[in-house]
């Protein structure tokens, strides 16, 4: 009979999360879930391979049933002791509908299910984006709205309505999970866990290599050369500070947002970024 272990579950198996899984899923249960079953088994041979124990799941985090049958999977296994939510569409994959249900409400309700069973001392990470912080300022009561709003009415919400366009929808998301996690926090330390997110930049995967040579390629390209660092970010430096939140050298720090963008936000409003934004040549990359 298998000992039940410690459990990590990674929801979306791209090269993020799983940068972020080798890290923290060592002697532990590693399930790896994703929309495509074919993406967690690919991760899965990779972890098999590399000596962890390890599970592929499906996921649509878009439906709450869906979410609860992964969450039953692998409490199977273990108590859960970390939730990495690295899944989601971008605004040139999805229409406004999916970004919103995908992006913002499916992340809410990993917050708040998760959140009910995380073993003590454990951790979760939500991965955002650079681009929630580009979003115009919200009022007090639009953030607040976006934070506690039950999760099942929160696609409701006046702000939510009528949005036409893919990047104000995916802001919009983006924005949410932080303010998700902030709210969220105070109930995970009800159980002794703690939840943050990381607001990456443009972070070289198989998408964003599309992305760089494709249609919006240029602006991509000159938001990293004009950006302070001069270049792109990679999974594993994503991973290294997913691994110090989630490790208990990080156990002070909760319901926080981290940006490592290269200051590509930084220059967007205040570098040379913001004269090219001014003139309209930034605005295809904005939603990275």
């Amino acid at each position: 009979m298998d000992i039940p272990k410690d459990v990590i579950v990674l929801i979306g198996a791209g090269s993020i999360g799983q940068a972020i899984a080798r890290r923290v899923g060592a002697g532990r249960h590693v399930v790896l879930a994703d929309l495509k079953m074919e993406q967690s088994t690919a991760a899965a041979e990779i972890f098999y391979n590399a000596g962890y124990a390890c599970t592929p799941a499906t996921v649509d985090i878009s439906k709450r049933d869906s979410i609860l049958a992964l969450l039953d999977l692998a409490r199977s296994h273990g108590s859960i002791h970390g939730v990495i939510n690295a899944a989601g569409v971008s605004p040139s994959q999805a229409p406004v509908e999916a970004i919103l249900k995908v992006d913002l409400y499916g992340t809410a309700v990993i917050l708040e299910e998760f959140g009910k069973v995380i073993a003590p001392r454990g951790s979760g990470i939500v991965i955002s984006s650079q681009s929630g912080h580009r979003l115009p300022a919200l009022t007090l009561e639009e953030n607040t709205a976006l934070a506690t709003t039950p999760t099942e009415e929160l696609l409701h919400l006046p702000l939510l309505q009528n949005v036409k366009d893919t990047l104000h929808a995916y802001q919009l998301s983006k924005r949410c999970n932080v303010l998700r996690v902030a709210y969220e926090c105070t109930n995970w330390a009800k159980r002794g866990a703690r939840v943050n997110s990381i607001s990456p930049g443009i972070i070289i995967t198989p998408l964003a290599n599309d992305e760089l040579t494709g249609p919006r390629g240029e602006g991509y390209r000159t938001m990293l050369a004009r950006c302070p660092a001069g270049r792109a970010g990679t999974p594993d430096e994503v991973g290294d500070l997913a691994e110090f939140l989630m490790s208990d050298k990080g156990q002070w720090i909760t319901g926080s947002d981290f940006l490592m963008d290269g200051g590509v936000t930084a220059s967007y409003f205040y570098g040379e970024l913001q004269y090219l934004q001014r003139k309209g040549a930034a605005k295809d990359g904005t939603h990275v």
